[in-house]
């Protein structure tokens, strides 16, 4: 009989067990099962609820506990459901009584919220230190182009010419903000919620304040029906890896574009890429493809959360179980991401003649002509206008803008003069005079890659 089959004639069905089992994924929150347990434990004797004696034996059976389940010394079982039955059936069966006291003053609702709370502490700051490497990778490879021209896309268009590192240092943002996402969500989830019991709390008069300094949390929750309840934290978590896994999928894509024969802009090391089984030349890109692909997995995960939470009354509800397979397999599709992407970049090849060759199109130069005749006092609208009839001008005649006679210029830009027309000579020119915070500049991006270098040798803790 189950340990909490007090009330039942007749055991479940061997069906209704598999059913209802969590314990297949949820036996990965043993270490932190057993640090809320000891925790508790030693609680329950300084507030003189259990004999001291007892808190020590279960401290000792669950490290012994512990090193099984290190090991691979121990017998999982769905007839005992999950990870938190598991760890108590063993401590009354190793200890009897002083095993049967660890329950005292607390249930599962309890206990697996506190688990959950202690597992993404971790986890959320594991994943920031990793996106930390990633952002390494991103940073180092930026430093090797500072100077790499590369066309800027809009609209996947050809817009303006910029640095191979400044689109690199995009991504070092956006990561920064997935860092910051993650570790905003730990904040809100590092709350001690043991001692909520099932719903109400106990009579008991138990000691959170001393459970809280254990366990190193900041706070105590402060009501017991939230405590049990809410999965919001969880639902952060989740959304969290979904934008990192959002920004990931964007750096896929560019990358996919960029090695494709029509870019030819970069070549990613072979390590990273596999063949065809039935076309020998091909190279593909699979890593940057299967995280691409995996980013609705984790997509998949977060509105499962969410849907799960929408409709549930308050308090527990046995739907909560459904909570951490789709978390575990967000983290563990996370990791795995972190795991091949730094390498990757590191070993990144770019071509840097075919980046210059495609940004020296003078097209990419217009809005540079246009703020050169806004320099001269024409307002901006109308240089916009202009330059844009100069470059149908020179469309209909196919001609390149720096192919134009001075006198065409001038028929169609009546402003235009000797000073402006260097501004199609080269792409150089054009990424140099951009020497404006946050702009592509030569300075700029040196500046940035100097800020990087240094904030990233922080810990984001």
């Amino acid at each position: 009989m189950a340990l909490w089959g007090g009330r039942f004639k007749e055991a479940a069905q061997d069906s209704v067990r598999e059913f209802t089992q969590s314990i297949s994924y949820d036996k990965r929150l043993y270490k932190y099962d057993i640090m809320g347990s000891k925790a508790h434990a030693a609680m329950l004797a300084e507030a003189g609820i259990i004999p001291e004696s007892s808190a020590k034996a279960i401290a000792e059976e669950l490290d012994r506990i512990e090193k099984r389940i290190e090991k691979g010394d121990f017998t999982f079982s769905a007839e005992l459901e999950d990870i938190h039955m598991h760890i108590e059936s063993e401590l009354i069966s190793k200890l009897g009584d002083d095993g049967a006291r660890v329950h005292t003053a607390r249930s599962r609702n309890d206990q697996v919220n506190l688990d959950i709370r202690l597992y993404l502490r971790d986890e959320t700051m594991n994943i920031a230190r990793k996106i930390r490497l990633l952002q390494k990778a991103l940073v180092e490879k930026a430093e090797e182009h500072k100077t790499t021209i590369m066309p800027g896309f809009t609209h996947l268009q050809h817009a303006q010419p910029v640095l191979f590192a400044h689109h690199l240092l995009a991504y070092a943002e956006m990561f920064e903000r997935d860092i910051g996402r993650l570790l905003d969500a730990r904040k809100r989830l590092n709350v001690l919620t043991l001692g909520s019991g099932a719903i109400a709390g106990t009579t008991l008069p138990i000691r959170r304040e001393s459970v809280q300094k254990r366990l190193g949390f900041p706070e105590i929750s402060r009501n017991s029906m939230d405590a049990v309840a809410s999965r919001d934290f969880t639902c952060e978590v989740l959304a969290a890896l979904a934008i990192f896994a959002m920004n990931v999928s964007r750096l896929s894509e560019d990358m996919i574009l960029w090695m494709s024969q029509e870019f030819s802009f970069v070549m990613l090391p072979d390590a990273f890429c596999t063949g065809s089984s039935l076309m020998p030349q091909k190279k593909n890109p699979d890593i940057a493809e299967i995280s691409r692909g995996k980013t609705g997995r984790i997509y998949g995960s977060l509105m499962s959360i969410l849907t799960i939470c929408k409709g549930l009354p308050l308090t527990y509800n046995r739907d909560l179980q459904e909570d951490k397979e789709g978390l575990f397999d967000a983290i563990d599709t996370v990791n795995g991401i972190l795991s091949v992407f730094p390498p990757m970049i590191a070993g990144l090849a770019a071509n840097k003649e075919k980046m210059l060759e495609a940004a020296s199109d003078p097209g990419l130069l217009a809005t540079d002509l246009a703020e050169r005749l806004v320099r001269k006092g024409v307002p901006f609208r109308t240089a916009h206008h202009r330059v844009g009839a100069l470059v149908r001008f020179a469309g209909e005649r196919n001609r390149k803008l720096n192919e134009l006679t001075m006198e065409e210029m001038k028929s169609v830009i009546p402003e235009f003069d000797e000073s402006m027309k260097d501004v199609f000579q080269s792409p150089v020119g054009a990424v140099e005079g951009r020497d404006i915070f946050g702009a592509t500049g030569y300075r700029q991006v040196a500046s940035q890659l100097e800020f990087w270098k240094k904030n990233l040798e922080k810990d984001p803790a």
